[in-house]
């Protein structure tokens, strides 16, 4: 950008007027209006409307500051977690094409150990709590996916702001890997050992691992923003929130009242007929979508039919590949939904295009 053009930016609010002057800067004003125009395409870019849904490419805690007060009915999300490269401004081909995570060369994505990653994840939901505690009306619920390890500073990140911590939703699967490591490795370089103690310790120690126990739950952090000394009935008057839709009901026969505990896969016939709220498609996350942790559409369908009401405005700060903008969509609800990545926001765009086709 030459010197003049940046001048005349900086110096007028508006530029048109400027360079409709008798004697504006000529020799930028083509340069100038250019730039304008490229601008407006670019921010046009990063928004994406369809029907009742929205969706941005853009920080979630600046823009959540644009949204009016008491606006949004419901906000559910699966934020990142601050796990090993995982955190707030995370970049899915980094994490993809990493090999290394570790200290070993074929441990998982985000499994590598840090106590600085509850600090971390507590200190940005906070920040991101007390943005969100002002945009919810009365009453609306706060559901925040997360990891065994890691739900207490979503929750304590969600109390500090100001939320109440109602309860703790569990979704069980059986399709998970054990994240626990085998020590021989480590056995092996050990220089303090003989050869022979080093083979008698691998034997003594095989059924021995690091302790990280196969994870078979994702805690679901349930809070609420307080209802401000109003009655349930009252909020329910006045926002048309803080109460839970009973009709909903689960199990294989669809005859069960809700729990705080789903799944979606057929384990076996005590807990099927308790818990199971519905069969994913196993194509619904399709060929070309990149994202590493996308939910079922019909978890999230579930939860938002159980804790909102038709017609209401969703949030989901951290969109993804855009499913909770489709079981908003699904389930007759509005959505704003943000992602920061841009690889991820151009992916629900697409999916979302291809649901409404």
């Amino acid at each position: 950008m030459t010197k003049t053009k940046k001048k005349c930016q900086e110096e007028f609010s508006n530029v048109n007027p400027h360079l409709k002057r008798k004697n504006p800067c000529k020799k930028v004003k083509e340069e100038v209006e250019q730039e304008i125009e490229s601008s407006d395409e670019e921010e046009n870019s990063k928004i994406f409307k369809i029907d009742d849904i929205t969706i941005v490419n853009a920080d979630c805690l600046n823009y959540l500051e644009t949204l009016d007060d008491n606006s949004l009915d419901c906000c559910i999300t699966d934020p990142p977690y601050f796990i090993d490269k995982l955190d707030n401004k995370w970049n899915s081909t980094k994490v993809t094409a990493r090999k290394n995570n570790s200290h070993i060369k074929h441990l998982p994505k985000g499994m590598k150990f840090d106590k600085n990653q509850v600090k971390e994840l507590y200190e940005f939901y906070f920040k991101l709590s007390k943005i969100l505690i002002n945009k919810l009306k009365p009453g609306g619920f706060f559901l925040s996916f997360s990891s065994p390890r890691l739900y207490h500073a979503i929750a304590m990140g969600c109390d500090a702001a100001g939320f109440e911590i109602r309860d703790m939703l569990n979704w069980v699967y059986t399709q998970s890997m054990s994240k626990g490591m085998s020590v021989s490795h480590i056995i092996r370089k050990n220089k303090n050992l003989t050869c022979k103690e080093k083979e008698e310790m691998i034997e003594a120690y095989k059924n021995f691992k690091t302790p990280m126990i196969r994870s078979c739950a994702e805690p679901i952090c349930v809070a609420v923003k307080p209802r401000n000394g109003m009655t349930y009935v009252e909020t329910e008057i006045n926002f048309k929130t803080g109460l839970i839709d009973f009709s909903n009901k689960v199990g294989i026969n669809s005859d069960k009242v809700i729990a705080n505990v789903m799944t979606l896969e057929e384990i076996n016939p005590a807990f099927d007929n308790n818990f199971l709220v519905s069969k994913p498609n196993k194509k619904e996350k399709g060929k070309d979508n990149t994202h590493v942790t996308v939910k079922p559409i019909k978890l999230m369908e579930h939860l938002i039919n159980v804790f909102s009401k038709k017609g209401a405005t969703i949030l989901d700060p951290f969109l993804g590949s855009g499913t909770t903008a489709i079981a908003c969509k699904n389930t007759k609800r509005k959505c704003i939904g943000i992602e920061l990545n841009y690889e991820y926001f151009n992916i629900s765009k697409y999916r979302l295009n291809k649901e409404l086709s």
